[in-house]
């Protein structure tokens, strides 16, 4: 189990039941960088990675 697999239990479990939208989610994202600046790059990687999924399964 990875460290932050904790987190993202509780994610689930306190926030599993919400819809939100994207846009929240990366309204959130920003909160979080800047308030954690040294975060930005596994953000941003992370923020990469969702958007250009499916164009991974487009390729497969």
């Amino acid at each position: 189990m990875y460290f932050t697999d904790r987190g993202l239990e509780e994610l689930a479990q306190r926030r599993g039941d919400e819809q939100v939208t994207l846009g929240w989610l990366a309204g959130r994202l920003r909160d979080f960088v800047d308030e954690n600046p040294e975060f930005e790059t596994p953000v941003e990687r992370l923020a990469t990675w969702l958007a250009r999924a499916d164009d991974e399964d487009e390729d497969g």
